[in-house]
């Protein structure tokens, strides 16, 4: 049982219904390697050891339960789910000893899926970053190169799954915090459609953006998560509700035969490392050798992507960071002897940088004078964007490009903030169309060795479209190895 922690989560479903291990001895697997791993990779903030293990015990008392998919399986969440009775800091000082009184609407589904949550994973603060260097704690390592960064604002979960820490975990994307790290760490990672998974329980950054996925080490794994995941929720004003197909159905296909691949000229020139364009058409090269079609297409609003995305969603941060005020939720600082100035304090002490930057931003670009200026010409520019996808996608099954435009960069490289956002050049478009994406580990770059991941883009709600190409592909290029920690 030593390198259970090696195996993909269909693989340990399969082990666990069988009876062949016990739940113990999975969760025993993963809390081995988390005390082996976390002083170097440092991708938890919370390990609900106790928990985990008395879940466990009771869950073998009754034997495994066919009708719950992911029975007895380990599965880690980021750090702004909330979890009850479990703290949920979002990765800030702000909420540090907030503790929920209820699960979200994702946490409740894998419970009765049989999940067993073993952590809370670190996080850029308030899911506003790429790197996972704005945590309030500690800064999460790649599993590949602790000198590197895992990605983020997801950072901690791809760095867990990669570790083997885990068997699966839900990261959420609000610009590409579940691409960049799938992508730096060498896993899946999926971006379901706007609405096709509820947000209810997910403490928010930017409200109409926010989506929570899966990220696993298989395509299979991932279809196996976003099934149980999937579905309206009556509670969440944002979810939709439309039938969730069978992710699992269209797997295992031999050819791509007959499908239709959009490789767009913006997401495919100047500006991306050879590496990462190598392994990148590589793997299309191959999708094309399975049979399928590629044509050109033009994206050609891509470059106005970056502007539109940061006004929009440090607008809606803004609004969504305002009851975090020392009264009704979060830190309250004992300096202040007067309102405002315990306001300020509070938000002062309980924010870092980043979140403080963008909220600054965020109140500039909705306030009187301004609102006309930025706010309402993104929100404008945002339709044509969304406009631009359908004109592609009318041409096309899936898109196709880089995830990022470089493999993982080293800690602190990346200094000024502008540099920072321009690593979401290829993902923020997604979120702001409200359109399916994911992150396919297709490689390793042939100068930095770290791992490169091609994202696939899909036509709303037809994530099973995309899940079946990607598991094809998968299984047609070469493994991807585990990191060595």
């Amino acid at each position: 049982m030593s390198e259970l922690h090696t195996e993909t989560l269909s693989r340990l479903a399969g082990l666990l219904q069988g009876g062949e291990i016990t739940v113990a001895q999975a969760v025993t697997a993963c809390l081995d390697r988390i005390e082996a791993t976390e002083p170097s990779v440092r991708a938890l903030i919370t390990v609900m050891v106790d928990e985990a293990r008395s879940e466990a015990e009771a869950m073998d008392a009754l034997g495994p339960d066919p009708s719950k998919p992911l029975w007895g399986v380990p599965v880690v969440l980021k750090d702004l789910l909330t979890t009850r009775g479990v703290r949920t800091t979002c990765g800030s000082k702000i909420l540090e000893d907030f503790v929920p009184f209820y699960d979200a609407t994702t946490v409740t589904r894998l419970r009765e899926a049989g999940a067993v949550i073993i952590g809370k994973a670190n996080m850029d603060e308030f899911a506003m970053g790429s790197s996972t260097e704005n945590s309030a704690y500690f800064q999460t390592a790649n599993p590949w190169d602790t000198a590197r960064v895992p990605g983020g604002s997801s950072g901690g979960s791809g760095a867990s799954v990669a570790a083997g820490q885990c068997f699966a975990a839900l990261g959420t994307d609000t610009g590409g915090s579940i691409r960049l790290p799938a992508s730096f760490c060498g896993i899946v990672g999926v971006k379901p459609t706007y609405g096709r998974v509820s947000r209810y329980g997910l403490i928010a950054y930017g409200s109409s953006l926010d989506q929570i996925g899966p990220m696993t080490r298989s395509v299979e794994d991932a279809a196996r998560v976003l099934q149980v995941i999937a579905g309206h929720d009556p509670r969440d004003s944002t979810s939709v509700d439309t039938p969730v197909p069978d992710y699992l159905a269209g797997l295992g296909r031999d050819s791509l035969a007959g499908v239709t691949i959009g490789l767009p000229r913006e997401y495919w020139g100047e500006g991306i490392d050879a590496e990462v364009a190598g392994a990148c058409r590589a793997a299309v090269a191959r999708a094309e050798a399975l049979g399928a079609k590629t044509v050109p297409l033009s994206l050609s609003l891509t470059d106005y992507a970056i502007a539109t995305y940061y006004i929009i969603a440090m607008a809606e941060a803004s609004s969504n960071l305002s009851r975090f005020d020392g009264v009704r939720f979060g830190h309250r600082s004992q300096k202040a002897e007067e309102l405002i100035d315990m306001y300020t304090a509070s938000r002062t002490e309980g924010f870092g940088d980043e979140v403080q930057r963008r909220i600054i931003m965020g109140t500039y670009v909705l306030s009187s004078g301004y609102y006309d200026a930025y706010y309402n010409k993104a929100a404008k520019v945002r339709r044509l964007l969304r406009q631009d996808f359908d004109a592609a996608l009318s041409q096309c099954d899936l898109i196709a490009g880089p995830v990022c435009p470089t493999t993982a960069f080293k800690a602190g490289a990346k200094a000024d903030p502008l540099q920072m956002y321009l690593m979401d050049i290829f993902t923020i478009s997604l979120n702001l169309a409200g359109l399916p994406g994911m992150s396919l580990p297709v490689g390793l770059g042939a100068d930095s060795g770290m791992p490169v991941g091609l994202q696939l883009m899909g036509r709303p709600f037809e994530e099973a479209a995309m899940l079946s190409v990607a598991d094809c592909l998968e299984r047609h290029l070469d493994p991807m190895p585990l990191p060595t920690l």
